[in-house]
């Protein structure tokens, strides 16, 4: 955990995010650069620039820290602290001028993520939390929502790149969750689908196949604010598994029993 303040390491969070965001705000809608690291999975000359300049800030300003990011930007710094980054988190939406997409920044210490800053530059959303300080949207403290029955909670899930050719079970437990719940939206970002559970906006979600940079910050909003996240058996989540399960913990048993656990 951090042991001071982390004034320093939440501002220049926050001024990464807001940079990256108007910087992905100046490319939309002017792509000229739409690649594929694999089929549905695209990166674009804004998803780059985006992180090379939070990298740029976030090395000028932590020299000694480690770095790791979606668009392969890593360095191993002293080895006590890591920033995870996504510099776009629904590349997909942001492709097609959706406005679904955010920036997502966490800061891990000694293998515990203790901050956290998710920016969505449409809504101007920022979205952060320090462990043990509580989660905020802007100046706004966040709670999650009160309600205690699945049938009368909106719930999200996502569905991974490989979903067409790997689905496994994923079309039995988004049918599942449809019958069992007030309503399924599917948004297109992981990052911004946990802060809406932690702002009550949404009840529960849940994703299979998701990576450190889609989870690392979202995952601290949420358990700031109130919320659980775990494994889909109910093991306290870690940024390297493989399914994901948070709700703001009142619902989170129905969900689990839903998703066949």
């Amino acid at each position: 955990m951090l042991n001071y303040a982390a004034m320093k390491e939440i501002a220049i969070a926050k001024k990464a995010a807001r940079q990256a965001g108007a910087l992905l705000i100046s490319y939309l809608g002017h792509l000229k650069d739409v690649q594929y690291k694999a089929v549905r999975d695209p990166v674009s000359e804004a998803d780059k620039a985006s992180e090379a300049l939070i990298a740029g800030i976030i090395k000028a300003a932590f020299p000694a820290h480690g770095f790791l990011a979606e668009e392969k930007t890593a360095w191993d710094g002293d080895g006590e602290a890591r920033w995870i980054v996504d510099p776009l988190d629904g590349t997909v939406n942001y492709a097609h001028t959706y406005p679904c997409f955010c920036v997502s920044i966490a800061l891990e210490v000694k293998g515990e993520v203790v901050l956290g800053v998710v920016y969505d530059p449409v809504r101007r959303e920022m979205f952060s939390a320090v462990k043990g300080k509580g989660a905020y949207l802007g100046r706004r403290r966040l709670g999650v929502s009160k309600n205690t029955e699945l049938i009368r909670s909106l719930v999200v899930t996502g569905f991974p790149y490989d979903s067409a050719t790997n689905p496994g079970r994923l079309f039995q437990d988004v049918e599942a969750m449809v019958k069992a719940s007030e309503g399924v939206r599917r948004d297109g970002s992981a990052a911004l689908d946990l802060c809406y559970v932690a702002s009550g906006r949404f009840d529960g979600f849940w994703e299979l196949r998701l990576k450190p940079w889609d989870t690392a910050a979202g995952m601290l909003i949420l358990l700031e604010a109130g919320g659980m996240v775990t494994d889909y058996s109910g093991r306290p989540y870690r940024i390297d598994m493989p399914e994901i399960l948070a709700t703001n913990g009142k619902i989170h048993g129905e969900m689990m029993e839903v998703l066949g656990v």
